[in-house]
């Protein structure tokens, strides 16, 4: 079948639009997902030996080639000044091999041509060898496994992580957490608005749409600066109680740089996105089902849960759905008011990123939570298809 010239041009039109998704959100989510699998630089720092331990089965000791390779590629290493790189890589994972690493690449700056176990006895260790060996695959599912709390062994078996390291699922369940909860609470704040300016009379809706609006007009930085003035111990809000008397001088409130201040301010930021799509739906629901219930005797709880609730279902479901999202990707406002115990798992990949510089497991991390995303998003159609009256 033919296109016609109509829509040929009409594809003409879409194209720049198409090559703008393309470059801006497509590649990069690939290249994320391609970074959390593809891990070459191991692989690059220790070519020789890559090649030399591909044949090695994982039983005995590796060949005589292995010690070679390894001894050329340390001392390449050391040449070129790369040695830091490659402890750095050997350390991330927590293997323990960086000082055997550093103290041979110094060891062959002046014996360039000795063998790896005159140097040093660990090389006579197979665990050694067996960390190297899977280390210096390209691909690897290290990451997703550290993502996880999980590792792998010298051995290539998979076991937890040692519980100092086990930080990224509790991360997760308090991302979840506060995620769920802004959203209830947004719900238990932004149905009542919602309906108080749906039945409200033209001037005052104006004013309370401007008040949903404002926090979308206000910087983050200074919504999130004002909540600092307003919780901190020595804030408006805790001086207001102290001299109302409701506490003393040192009950005061901690509400600013931990969980309860980042949930705080991201109720206040996110509350916007659950009001506009109930009131939308609510706006143009017709009075008619309402006055049709309590003609016909019904309590007014009874017409609100039977009749008024199911049909702004799909607003609830829109709403509560893209807050939710919203929050498990929250980076700001954590960083600015969450303290210690108030960062969520999008300041730990942040820190990956510019910090440890592990691009792989910032990789692997956000991977993951794109998947609960994804699994959200796909749900949502079943879900704001649901409400209505029923029988």
């Amino acid at each position: 079948m033919k296109l016609t010239r109509t829509t040929r041009t009409g594809w003409l039109l879409v194209l720049p639009l198409l090559a703008f998704i393309l470059v801006t959100f497509i590649a990069p989510i690939a290249l994320m997902l391609l970074r959390s699998a593809y891990d070459p630089e191991l692989a690059e720092l220790m070519p020789r030996t890559r090649v030399a331990l591909a044949v090695w089965d994982g039983a005995g000791m590796p060949p005589a080639t292995a010690f070679d390779a390894a001894r050329d590629d340390l001392a390449t290493s050391a040449q070129q000044g790369t040695t830091g790189r490659l402890v750095l890589r050997l350390n991330r994972e927590g293997l323990g091999l960086g000082p055997l690493i550093e103290a041979t690449c110094a060891a062959l700056q002046t014996r360039p041509t000795a063998q790896l176990a005159n140097l040093d006895p660990q090389w006579q260790s197979r665990a050694v060898w067996q960390v190297l060996a899977s280390q210096t695959q390209v691909f690897t599912a290290t990451h997703f496994l550290n993502a996880f709390d999980f590792k792998v062994d010298a051995d290539g078996s998979v076991e937890p992580q040692d519980s100092s390291r086990r930080i990224y699922v509790a991360l997760f369940l308090r991302t979840l957490g506060v995620a769920a909860t802004v959203t209830v609470l947004c719900a238990l704040l932004g149905y009542p608005l919602a309906h108080a300016i749906t039945r409200s009379g033209p001037r005052l809706r104006l004013v309370l749409l401007f008040t949903v609006m404002l926090p979308f007009w206000t910087s983050l930085l200074v919504r999130a600066t004002a909540w600092i003035v307003l919780l901190q111990r020595k804030g408006v809000l805790n001086e207001m109680l102290v001299a109302a008397g409701v506490l003393r001088d040192n009950q005061r409130l901690e509400l600013i740089y931990n969980l309860t201040g980042t949930i705080i301010v991201m109720v206040h930021v996110l509350l916007p996105f659950f009001v506009l799509p109930l009131y939308s739906v609510m706006v143009g629901l017709p009075d008619a089902y309402v006055r049709a219930s309590a003609s016909l005797g019904a309590r007014p709880l009874y017409t609100f849960w039977r009749v008024y609730l199911p049909l702004t279902f799909p607003g609830i479901a829109s709403g509560s759905i893209l807050v939710f999202v919203l929050s498990l990707g929250y980076y700001v406002t954590p960083a600015l008011v969450g303290g210690r115990t108030g960062q969520l798992i999008s300041n730990q990949i942040a820190f990956h990123m510019q910090q440890s510089l592990n691009w792989g497991l910032a990789a692997a991390l956000g991977s993951v939570l794109l998947a609960i995303v994804i699994m959200i998003a796909l749900a949502l159609p079943h879900l704001t298809r649901r409400g209505g009256l029923s029988v």
